[in-house]
């Protein structure tokens, strides 16, 4: 065995080592690991050790894992800069509004940039443009570039964007969080050893690893995440990839000044490894302040002041603003440059002048010099080193590793929230057995008994319709927020999102149906044969796919369940009418028999009543007053307007409408995602 293959560890006090041979674990994401394994520490069989040293599979390996696989790589320096960079957003009478104006700056490795402002000055705007995540109907002017490059879609690969609000899938613990993200952010040519380290390192780094089993959320009222760790796993998230651009916008908002400080001082030591991290931020306190190495005011869209907080001071004072002694200067700062209720049009000329003065003083022409400079370098820059892009450096993971761990997360989801799975089926039966018993005993071969058995088929049908498509009017407007996100940051496709969410949902889509069917068929004595049976339960489960398919296209085109309910409650009506239950479908005018074509409980009706009558021919006929006597099967099917050979035609078209309502449910997200 060569040295490389083997590892020294300290083994008593004078500093003599011993070989331990090391077997590292040559997994990675393009051959996923099982989807239960949640545990991102070293486990033995990630490491094995022969010298019969004992270790904590807690305790840190870093000394023999950097023997083996390597130190991790630092990320790549990251140099922002932008100049002459205007933003407008697009109103609905289609004119523009500025809300960046001619704004220039840089951002060099290893320091951490507070931008600042009131309310409305266009932080989070400008910090967008940067970042790349201009949300639709917003314009930009001017130049933006990342190491010499123009900025464009790359920027996702090499900067973290952490947001103001934090959104999770609340029903997930931490380390299952971080366990899915691993696998739809890092390289697929990463090992699943260097997942694991890279995980452990964040969760022990960001304080976090005490609470890797605690969900982030729930509802179940067991302990979740405080703000300030909400927060840190946030910030967690974005560090997985080791980006060298970080953006945060208010990282400190919702956060007691303790969890604050501790926040900051976390950026400060990323900043201090070499990223370049920029973040908004809001009234902090001094000690924050004395953190950060560059404050960049702004107001009314432009740039009020650019430099250290010390030089900040001095350069208010020159223009005859001094800060009291008890006042934080940071708030003094933002209490100039915010419009005063009342006097709007004197804190606007005052906010100008401030901007004026800045744009002429020698702080800003030194700024100007060094934009230049970046500007002057990346125009003489190799072209043939320009023109590597950086998608080429990264190899995202392979779709079909995205929607099986998406697949597992919103398993999770369903398995965990007792609204989609526990009391959804506790109720499916209690409705099955209040319905059987209805029906118990009148599915008999008479003239009563035809009618009994046709409203036994309906009560299937209209049971695995309506309440399933309702059921999921909230389930996508509920995760729109999140989704969008994650769209933005590139972390997966629509179809990979939704194909993932509806995989989720299927054993229950199949098992609420079969209990309903079994219960009620029992029960009520329907037609005792294995395949009439059989094939009923295939057709309710069928049936209740289609409704959820139906209703998932209706939440994804309209975005909220009110508006949903308000287009799908009419839209139910028409299917119910022509379901051939309440009227002889040769008997509804043409010009909206056509709704029957579109109408599931028209081809299940029909394919469950074939089911049950065809071939029937020992019907009790008594006739009474002369009423119309059916003596077989073909002839109850005709009082319907049902034919038994139409049987498979019924199921094709279900399935043709399952297929439908799911690629118009589809398309319907993808166009809400562009609007976006």
């Amino acid at each position: 065995m060569s040295k490389k293959d083997s590892l020294l560890e300290g083994g008593n006090e004078s500093g003599a080592r011993k070989n331990s041979s090391v077997i590292p674990s040559t997994n990675n994401t393009s051959n996923p690991s099982s989807l239960a394994d949640d545990s991102y520490d070293l486990t033995p069989a990630d490491v094995l050790y022969n010298d019969g040293v004992s270790r904590s599979k807690y305790d840190p390996l870093f000394p023999e894992v950097e023997e083996v696989l390597g130190p991790t790589h630092a990320p790549p320096p990251c140099t922002l800069v932008w100049r002459d960079l205007a933003v407008h957003v697009t109103l609905k009478d289609g004119k523009l509004k500025r809300l960046v104006n001619n704004v220039s700056g840089i951002a060099k490795p290893g320091s951490l940039i507070a931008l600042m402002g009131p309310s409305g000055a266009g932080k989070t705007t400008l910090m967008s443009a940067l970042a790349h995540r201009n949300p639709v109907g917003t314009v930009v002017d001017g130049e933006i570039a990342m190491n010499g490059q123009p900025v464009g879609d790359f920027m996702h690969l090499h900067s973290g964007y952490m947001h103001q609000e934090e959104l999770f899938v609340d029903n997930l613990t931490v380390i299952e969080h971080l366990n899915v993200m691993a696998r739809l952010r890092m390289d697929r040519r990463t090992s699943s050893i260097a997942r694991k380290r890279r995980v452990n390192q964040l969760l022990r780094q960001l304080g976090l690893y005490n609470s890797r089993f605690t969900r982030i959320g729930g509802l179940d009222g067991r302990k979740t995440l405080s703000g300030g760790e909400r927060k840190r796993l946030a910030f967690a998230t974005e560090l997985l990839t080791d980006p060298g651009l970080l953006f945060c916008d208010e990282p400190t908002t919702g956060l007691d000044s303790f969890s604050a400080q501790k926040l900051v001082s976390l950026l400060r030591a990323s900043a201090a490894q070499g990223k370049t991290v920029i973040c908004t931020i809001h009234q902090p306190s001094s000690e924050l302040v004395a953190l950060f190495d560059k404050l960049v005011l702004l107001a009314e869209g432009r740039v009020a002041y650019a430099g250290s907080a010390k030089g900040a001071l001095g350069f208010f004072e020159s223009l005859g603003y001094h800060c009291p002694i008890t006042y934080n200067p940071t708030d003094y700062f933002i209490k100039i440059l915010a419009m005063t209720p009342g006097s709007e049009a004197a804190s606007r000329n005052a906010v100008k002048s401030i901007c004026d003065r800045f744009a002429v003083s020698d702080a800003a022409k030194e700024l100007d010099m060094e934009i230049h400079l970046e500007f002057h370098l990346m125009d003489h820059e190799d072209q043939a080193r320009r023109q590597v892009s950086s998608k080429e450096c990264f190899k995202a993971p392979f779709f079909y590793t995205k929607i099986l761990w998406l697949i597992y997360r919103y398993f999770l989801v369903v398995i965990r929230d007792p609204r989609v799975q526990f009391i959804r089926i506790l109720q499916k039966l209690a409705i099955a057995l209040t319905a059987g018993l209805c029906f118990m005993g009148t599915a008999r071969l008479t003239q009563d008994g035809i009618q009994d058995v046709q409203g036994a088929l309906f009560i299937i049908i209209a049971e695995n319709t309506f309440s399933p498509m309702y059921s999921v009017l909230n389930m996508f407007p509920e995760e729109f927020p999140l989704y969008h996100r994650e769209i933005r940051a590139g972390l997966y496709a629509t179809p990979e999102y939704y194909t993932a969410r509806m995989v989720a949902l299927f054993p229950g889509l199949v098992v609420e149906p079969a209990l309903f069917t079994l219960v009620v068929y029992w029960i009520a004595g329907l037609r005792a044969t294995a395949y009439a049976f059989g094939l009923t339960v295939f057709i309710a489960i069928l049936v209740l796919n289609v409704a959820i398919a139906c209703g998932s296209f209706f939440s994804c085109a309209f975005g909220s369940m009110p508006v949903a309910i308000a287009y799908l409650v009419p839209f139910d009506y028409a299917l119910m009418m022509t379901s051939g239950i309440f009227i002889r479908l040769s008997t509804i005018p043409k010009y909206i028999s056509w709704i029957r074509y579109i109408s599931w409980l028209m081809y299940s009706n029909e394919a469950m009543s074939i089911l049950q009558w065809d071939g029937v021919n020992n019907i009790t006929c008594v006739p009474e007053g002369g009423a119309p006597c059916l003596s077989t099967g073909d002839e109850v099917l005709s009082v319907y307007d049902f034919t038994s050979s139409r049987f498979w035609s019924d199921v094709t078209a279900l399935g043709i409408l399952y297929i439908a309502f799911h690629l118009l449910a589809l398309l319907a997200l993808r166009h809400r995602t562009r609007r976006k």
